[in-house]
């Protein structure tokens, strides 16, 4: 199947290069030519393992491209994909600026064509945006007939760091169409995978993708707030969700404490269901208490910073972990940027290090940043652990202390043996150790 991809962003590439891989002709495509000739170079503008790889392959075997000729190729294409962003605005509400543009792109582009097309909607977008914001948009500036238009959504469910895996190994696919011309075209497209496919209305596969990520940030916060009370009763939240894990309506998934959650879905998806609820006069109660423990968790790790060293001013913090999850250079809405800014704003002399995000990060706050863990910790009074990537869960402790000034050792993410590191003489400290 000829397929065009809108967007060369995380959702838009790891889609592109997928699709590619099962044998379909896929073009990826941007308006901006920088990301367009990195990409047909067989690199990755983002940081996905496995994703250079696959591009690389589907260049070579020219199943994949990318090209700025937008209308050209969605004209020379069977199904049109649109992957790109929707932020957030300040209040919260979904900005589809993004996916306006697109759409008027494609009617544009369908103008000169006779055959039937279908556009597919995998942006993550507010319930009724594709019936009633993306499908009268292309109507209007192709001049077709609605019979000519094949129209859904197919939401993703990738998490960054495995999104390959998710995407090639799909454990369901939601079939949002609104047509026959939809739904049969995306049931051909993904013939080849075996997984649970649901089909439904655009606007219920819109919900089912916000609910999804909405609940399981609601369990993350959920999680943390017991985390909170563990601490102060001196109990050991570990066994607590060890306990909670083992019951089969609950599981094991998404019961760690920590700093939070963050990254580009989770906390503009969940501000974006609310804020769209409230426009319809839901109240979401849930929801909101859900965005406010998220804020709280990472002040709380500047709380203990602070009892441990009594002043930050003009102490040497090192900050481990600036991307909001391992396996990934994205930092959007990264529980560190609220670390080190409180912790800059109170004057402690912050240097910082992650493995892929410090570029992006340096972007939103100018912090010192170190080009290895050891010289970020070079004499450091604490060290602050906020990523769990490997390189940090294998520390050698002994050395690390060996290396630092103080023994101040605040693990936002449990990504360490709390007994080897106090026998090994640190002053370690976790949300959900009591």
């Amino acid at each position: 199947m000829k397929v065009s991809v809108i967007g060369t962003g995380y959702v838009g590439l790891v889609t592109g290069a997928t699709l590619a891989d099962l044998g379909n002709q896929v073009v990826c495509l941007d308006i901006l030519e920088e990301k367009i000739n990195t990409l047909n170079s067989g690199k990755s503008p983002i940081y996905e393992p496995g994703l250079d790889e696959l591009l690389k392959q589907g260049l070579k075997n020219k199943n994949l491209r990318g090209s700025t000729e937008i209308e050209q190729n969605i004209r020379n294409s069977d199904i049109t994909f649109i992957c790109v962003g929707t932020p957030s605005d300040k209040n919260g509400n979904i900005d589809l600026s993004y996916i306006k543009s697109a759409s008027s792109a494609i009617g544009r582009a369908l103008r000169d064509k006779n055959e039937k097309h279908t556009v597919i909607v995998k942006s993550t977008v507010v319930p009724l945006t594709t019936e009633e914001v993306v499908m009268p948009n292309i109507l209007k500036k192709s001049g077709w007939k609605r019979e000519n238009l094949g129209i859904g959504m197919n939401p993703e469910f990738l998490r960054e760091g495995s999104a390959i895996h998710d995407a090639q190994n799909p454990d369901r696919i939601v079939i949002g169409s609104a047509d026959d011309i939809a739904r049969e075209t995306l049931n051909e497209l993904y013939s080849p995978y075996k997984c649970t496919k649901l089909e439904c209305s655009p606007r219920t596969a819109e919900l089912i993708k916000y609910a999804s990520n909405s609940f399981l940030a609601t369990k993350i916060s959920f999680v943390n707030e017991i985390a909170n009370m563990s601490n102060v009763w001196g109990i050991d939240f570990q066994e607590v969700a060890e306990g909670m894990g083992l019951d089969s309506r609950i599981s094991a998934e998404f019961l760690r404490a920590g700093a939070g959650f963050g990254g580009s879905c989770f906390p503009k998806d969940v501000k974006a269901l609310a804020a769209a609820a409230k426009k319809s006069k839901v109240e979401s109660l849930m929801l909101k208490a859900t965005l406010e423990v998220n804020d709280i968790q990472p002040k709380i790790i500047v709380k203990m910073t602070e009892e441990r060293l009594g002043v930050v001013k003009g102490k040497k913090i090192a900050i481990l972990g600036l991307a909001f999850k391992p396996d990934t250079d994205d930092v959007r809405e990264s529980r560190s940027e609220i670390v080190v800014r409180e912790l800059m704003e109170k004057g402690a002399n912050v240097i910082a290090h992650d493995p892929e995000g410090m570029p992006n990060f340096k972007e939103i706050i100018d912090v010192k940043m170190a080009p290895t863990p050891e010289l970020a910790t070079e004499k450091a009074d604490c060290v602050i652990i906020m990523t769990e990537w490997n390189v940090y869960k294998n520390l050698d402790l002994e050395l690390l202390l060996e290396r630092m000034n103080g023994n101040v050792l605040i693990d936002g993410r449990r990504a360490l043996d709390s007994n080897l590191a106090d026998k090994v003489g640190f002053d370690y400290k976790t949300i959900g150790l009591g």
